[in-house]
């Protein structure tokens, strides 16, 4: 039997898995990537891109063909409650309410904390995206239509079966770690991860379609519509989302229809029923759209009780499922791979401890428990909408009436919009989320704390609050270097940690590059303020470092402060090499494999 071996296998070719590779090819650390299926999906799943995650992507360097190919912000800056679609009677065509969001409309705030903005590109086309660039940096190094049927690790390595589900071939993967991006499908069952939660919770159907909606699409800059009619709320009637692919505003050429089911109705498998319903929910009885696909899946928020099982880690959907409000599943998916690429390659090549892998867990589980209990929130949150708006389930003729008195011009008509508008400020915790995309942090891990609290989160995640402390994600600030405009982000390079010191300051700098040279660190340097390496354009970073023109702040090579001087030290060299040993696990020996891991599975 042919044999391959490899320092990193990738289970699964989503967002997660695709990023992975890419990432490892970045670094230069060699992958191989399997897929069960012979294409990326054929339905849009999920199409929101936060900030952060496009910064993951401008440092990986695909931010810009994602960009030139997705939904600009302005036309995914604002979510919007109508009545319907078309129609002439007297509640037909109606918006109850309209809410800027992702940082577009009102949100000009979020620009200050982001090189990026926000993008909508639904994985129908992000992950053939991705597919391209993972091949060009790793030619061979992705495998469609091939599938893993078993799989076990000792304490030296993992062994793989991989079977081609063309020609039946079976060969064997040697790999010194396994990501797994599967989607929990197949290697969390075999090492026994067990995902709690909300399950079952609502069966959803999404009807992917053509058509062309310009003629009652009214509102350019919305990018998603909740229908709410006296028969349903917002999730049972329908949500309808603009898809592009070239046309952004009302020409959209795609779009996508999700409708819940009781996770018992059986109406949810009858495809014949979505036409008939779509065309009374908009309001056009001719409507004759070109469907490309239906997709059924269930909303749930669950996450894994462990994401290592010695040489094998869990990430993305394996690890953890969202409900879809917030568009926190891909983005945390992504993100997860961000946070263990570089830590895979420090251990690969000898420059940290396996111990550095245990931070991959104790980093990225506590963010996406919270991420998952957010959006299951915002989720659970709907029905007080259709509430604010006066909808009564089970009683159409009532919720007719209420519909009616909400867009009077008269004192019930204002109170009721007034109500309403106090109801979605409780809901702008879906849309605008602006701290829990930039804000969350690492309170434990590959991170030396300095004993400082963090920023007092905003308890609706709106507010976020840019900080050094080590943890948390490096603020954003513009910087002249190299006669170039640059974001403080960009100045951390690819697989190399980052020691951004002041101008007038040389210890901390001559301490980092003596160091670098020492024990063979990808370490890069950089002095930011009114002279040196980088110009402080309008001194925003030195309003946001926190530390004194003679400290120091030590960045990951995912962007994430690792440690931090508030001033100059006398033994910088020693603080330093103590820093690192602590961030790399430099003193951990060796981790042994866990009793309770199993060893073998088929």
């Amino acid at each position: 039997m042919r044999e391959l071996r490899i320092p990193v296998l990738i289970v699964g070719a989503g967002g997660c898995g695709l990023s992975s590779s890419i990432y490892l090819s970045e670094l230069g650390t060699r992958s191989l990537l399997i897929e069960r299926h012979a294409s990326p999906g054929q339905l849009p799943k999920a199409r929101y891109l936060n900030q952060r995650t496009m910064e993951v992507f401008r440092q990986i360097g695909v931010a810009d063909a994602v960009y030139a190919r997705s939904m600009p912000l302005k036309y995914i800056s604002r979510i919007r409650w109508c009545t319907s679609l078309a129609g002439d009677g007297p509640l037909d065509r109606k918006t109850f309410y309209a809410i800027d969001s992702f940082g577009g409309g009102s949100l000009t705030h979020y620009r200050a904390d982001s090189p990026c903005e926000s993008t909508l590109y639904p994985q129908v086309r992000l992950e053939p995206l991705l597919r391209e660039e993972a091949e060009r940096r790793n030619p061979g190094g992705l495998l469609y239509y091939h599938e893993l049927t078993t799989i076990e690790q000792d304490r030296e390595s993992v062994t793989a079966l991989i079977r081609d589900r063309e020609s039946g071939e079976e060969f064997k993967v040697i790999a010194d770690y396994v990501i797994a991006a599967d989607g929990g499908r197949t290697i969390g069952p075999i090492v026994g991860s067990k995902l709690t939660g909300a399950t079952n919770m609502v069966d959803m159907v999404t009807v992917y379609f053509r058509a062309d909606l310009s003629q009652w699409w009214d509102d350019d800059h919305a990018m998603t519509t909740w229908f709410v009619n006296p028969d349903g709320g917002s999730w049972s009637s329908g949500v309808l989302g603009k898809l592009g692919p070239t046309k952004f505003d009302r020409h959209s050429e795609e779009w996508m229809f999700h409708f819940s089911f009781r996770p018992d109705d059986p109406a949810r498998f009858d495809q014949s029923s979505l036409l008939p319903r779509m065309r009374e929910l908009l309001k056009l009885p001719e409507f004759e759209p070109d469907i490309i696909g239906i997709g059924h899946w269930v909303v749930e928020g669950v996450l894994a009780d462990r994401y290592r099982f010695d040489r094998i880690f869990l990430a993305g959907d394996a690890a953890h499922r969202h409900p879809p409000t917030t568009g926190l599943g891909l983005n945390s998916a992504i993100q997860d791979a961000h946070n263990l690429a570089w830590k895979l390659d420090c251990v690969l090549r000898g420059q940290a401890s396996d111990g550095l892998l245990h931070s991959y867990e104790t980093e990225r589980r506590p963010v996406a428990e919270r991420n998952v209990k957010w959006a299951l929130m915002t989720f659970q949150n709907h029905p007080l909408t259709d509430v604010g708006i006066g909808l009564v389930r089970g009683n159409a003729e009532v919720s007719q009436s209420n519909f009616s008195a909400f867009f009077a011009e008269d004192d019930e008509g204002r109170t009721r919009r007034a109500r309403l508008n106090d109801v979605i400020s409780v809901q702008r915790m879906e849309w605008q989320a602006h701290d829990l995309e930039l804000g969350f942090y690492y309170d434990r891990g590959a991170i030396v704390p300095d004993g400082t609290f963090p920023p007092e989160r905003d308890p609706m995640g709106g507010k976020y609050t840019p900080t050094t402390r080590p943890g948390h994600r490096l603020p954003h600030a513009w910087v002249e270097h190299k006669g170039e405009r640059k974001s403080t982000l960009d100045l951390v390079g690819k697989g190399a940690f980052l020691l951004i010191a002041g101008s007038d300051d040389a210890v901390w700098a001559a301490a980092a590059r003596q160091l670098a040279s020492e024990q063979g660190l990808r370490l890069e340097v950089v002095s930011i303020g009114d002279t040196g390496d980088c110009i402080d354009i309008d001194r925003r970073w030195t309003m946001l470092r926190e530390v004194s023109s003679k400290g120091a702040v030590l960045v990951r090579p995912d962007n994430h402060v690792a440690w931090r001087s508030l001033g100059q030290k006398a033994n910088a060299v020693e603080v330093l090499r103590d820093a690192f040993g602590k961030i790399l696990m430099q003193d951990h020996s060796a981790r042994q494999p866990q009793a309770d891991t199993p060893r073998l599975a088929s």
